[in-house]
Formats: structure tokens, C-alpha cells, sequence
């Protein structure tokens, strides 16, 4: 099922030991017009990106954290001191820790048609980007992208900032999957992976559930075919969506611990029907704070770009597995509703009978997908072992 983790900051608290440096949004414009792999033309291609550490002399000391399907580059730090949202992965990020500052150059990229486009600090080629050929937004004439078209722009980027070899990639959820699409795409390029609550394709089963994910948005009236901007914006239907994305991306371990508590100790949900539980007022807040920051055609690529992915773009899993010959770290959650453990184990099956060495975790916890961003320290020392090996 495709890597889709959403509102993490909303459903998880600030770890306890979080990396205290500040961190500066930088832009990357592409050299010319990018070419998408379906053929498809983009005039001007530009992201955020950032970094923590320093590039060695070699150019080999370079780990990238691609982002899950709602996160941006923002993996560690705060951009100011008073800032109360810090970086997803704070936890394994700094001096010590599995992402160690003192030896790695980190660095994190907003992926093409990110979904935080209102946050006043993401960087992103999209639907709601300027067509320069109209001077208006694309919306719906935006050309469609895939996960390898990320780590196309990723990979110029790279090559801009002096960066011969990936250490390592590691990824959450959609994250994951570039990581996978790094290692079958650039082989000679990429040491390691580290693949957190991962999906190495897209079966049946999620290309329909993402559909649903899309759709609701495309029911809004608001939406318009798309060409909503300047205008009222499908808000409905994108909080609807992120609704079902923030549900899907939890466990039912997690709803266990909310129990059944009424939103107003006054209203009965037996004795109207527009009494509400608290757990029903508290996703109607998150995925309603989450849709303020957020575009719909941006969530309806993103979705699509997670439907249409296989790794190594092959038609079979096998056949799209043995590109990778780097050394790969499986990290899957337990109990995760969207990325199941099972399908990760396959594919940690299939890459030890191929030779590719892999190593395997479970991870666990309560918040069954976003056990891989809030419960990642859990895991900060497995990582730390597998990056010095």
C-alpha cells in the first residue's frame, strides 16, 4: 500500500531529545526544462531543500531523507527558536545519534507537487504552480509525476551540491519508496537504504484505496475540474480526504486508547445525531488544520504518483527487486494498516534469495503507520549499527 503518512505533528509530540539546530530553507531551480519519465514537459522545475552537516572532501559522506506523502524536507531542527514544529525525525538526528551531524551530510528535498503549499515555507513545482506558457496556474494541466521523477530532481540537485555517493538513503512511507527507487535507479551511486514503513509496489488493493482518496476531492463542486484557484477552493473534500489518510494511517491500537468519550460532556451521541464523540472532533480538527496548509490538486498527484509505483518501474516485483544491490535496512511497523509487515517481509525474502544483503525490524507501538515517524527512535540504534557497517 502506498507510503502515506499524515499529520504526524498533530497525532505525535515533540520527541524528548530533539536536534537544537536551526535550520535554512535553500532553493534548487533545475538547469532548463525537466522532462518527465512519461515524456510530459515541465518549463521551470524548482524545490526546497535542506541540509544538516558537512560535505566531506569526497563527496561520499552524503545521506538523503526523502519525505513521506504529507512531510516536506523538514526532517530535523527548527527554522526559528520559538518555533513549536520541529523536524519529523528529530529523534535519531544529531551529534551521537544514527543520523550523526558529526559525520554525515544530511539532506532533505521537497518533493515535485508537495502537498504543503500554504505553509509559507515549502518549495514546490506543481498544479498550483505558474504555467509560464499561460501565467496561470497549471491546475489539472500540470504533466502527471512519479516517484522516479522525485528522484530525478533529487539527483540533479545532488550533482549541484557536489555529491558523489549516497551513503545512504532513508525514507519514511513514501520516502521509502524513493529510497527503493534510488537503489534500482542509480545502483553504482547508492551504499545503503534504509526503507521505513515501506511499499515496494502498489498492489490492487491500494491503487483502489488511493482512488478513494482522490475522489472525494474531485466530488467537492468547489474543485472545478481542477481550475479552483482564485476562487473557492474545494476545502470539503480536501479535509474529507485527509480524513480518510489520517484514519488509514492509524491502528486500531490507537483508537483503543481514545475509548468512547463524548466531543460535549452535555451531548449524548444517542440523543442527536449532530452529537459527536471526542475522537470524531479531534480528526474533524487535525485533518482541518492539515487542509489550511495544503492543496488539493497537489494531494491528487501525490496520490496518483503512489498508485502508479513500482519499483525500478517493472512490471513485477522480482523483476523490479533485482536492480538493488545495496545494502538494505527494512524497518515496517507491526501493526500498520496502510504498508502491511507481510508484504515487507516478501520483499526482504526475495532480496536475501538474490544476495542483496538485508537486515529486518519491526518496529512497534500503537500508531500503527506513523509508528515510522514518531516511534523511530525506537530504532535510532539498528540504524546507527547498519550505517557504520
Amino acid at each position: 500500500m502506498a507510503a502515506l503518512s499524515v499529520v504526524a505533528g498533530l497525532v505525535l509530540a515533540a520527541p524528548a531529545s530533539a536536534y537544537e539546530g536551526l535550520i535554512t530553507k535553500q532553493s534548487f531551480e533545475m538547469d532548463g526544462p525537466y522532462t518527465t519519465v512519461g515524456g510530459e514537459t515541465i518549463a521551470k522545475v524548482r524545490v526546497g531543500f535542506e541540509t544538516i552537516g558537512n560535505l566531506n572532501a569526497a563527496g561520499d559522506n552524503a545521506i538523503l531523507v526523502p519525505h513521506f506523502f504529507s512531510g516536506s524536507s523538514h526532517f530535523a531542527g527548527r527554522y526559528k527558536d520559538d518555533d513549536k514544529a520541529r523536524g519529523y525525525w528529530d529523534a535519531i538526528v544529531g551529534s551521537g545519534k544514527a543520523l550523526d551531524t558529526d559525520k554525515y551530510f544530511l539532506i532533505g528535498v521537497d518533493s515535485l507537487a508537495n502537498l504543503n503549499t500554504k505553509d509559507g515555507i515549502t518549495v514546490t513545482t506543481g498544479p498550483a504552480s505558474i504555467d509560464p506558457a499561460t501565467a496561470k496556474p497549471y491546475g489539472m494541466r500540470f504533466p502527471q509525476v512519479q516517484i522516479r521523477d522525485f528522484v530525478n530532481v533529487q539527483k540533479a540537485l545532488l550533482d549541484k551540491l557536489g555529491v558523489r555517493k549516497l551513503h545512504a538513503v532513508i525514507g519514511a512511507s513514501m520516502g521509502a519508496m524513493q529510497a527503493y527507487e534510488w537503489a534500482a535507479a542509480y545502483p553504482g551511486m547508492v551504499d545503503r537504504i534504509i526503507a521505513v514503513i515501506p511499499g515496494a509496489t502498489q498492489d490492487a488493493y491500494g491503487i483502489e484505496r488511493l482512488r478513494h482518496w482522490r475522489q472525494v476531492i474531485t466530488l467537492d463542486p468547489k474543485w472545478n475540474g481542477g481550475d479552483y484557484y482564485g476562487g473557492p477552493e474545494p476545502m470539503d473534500g480536501l479535509t474529507m480526504a485527509l480524513r480518510l489518510i489520517t484514519l488509514d494511517a492509524l491502528a486500531p491500537e490507537w483508537g483503543e486508547s481514545q475509548g468512547r468519550k463524548w466531543a460535549e460532556a452535555d451531548k449524548d451521541p444517542a440523543k442527536a445525531m449532530g452529537n459527536a464523540y471526542a475522537v470524531q472532533g479531534w480528526f474533524d480538527k487535525a485533518a482541518g488544520a492539515r487542509a489550511a496548509l495544503s492543496d488539493a490538486n497537489h494531494l491528487i498527484y501525490l496520490a496518483r504518483a503512489c498508485e502508479l509505483f513500482q519499483v525500478g518501474g517493472k512490471s513485477s516485483l522480482e523483476e523490479g527487486l533485482r536492480a538493488i544491490r545495496a545494502k538494505t535496512l527494512l524497518l515496517p511497523s507491526r501493526n500498520d494498516q496502510l504498508l502491511y509487515a507481510e508484504a515487507t517481509r516478501k520483499v526482504r525474502d526475495l532480496l536475501a534469495a538474490q544476495g542483496t544483503p538485508v537486515a529486518y525490524q519491526e518496529l512497534d507501538g500503537p500508531m500503527g503507520h506513523l509508528n515510522g515517524v514518531g516511534g523511530i527512535a525506537q530504532a535510532n540504534d539498528r540504524i546507527a549499527r547498519f550505517l557504520a557497517q
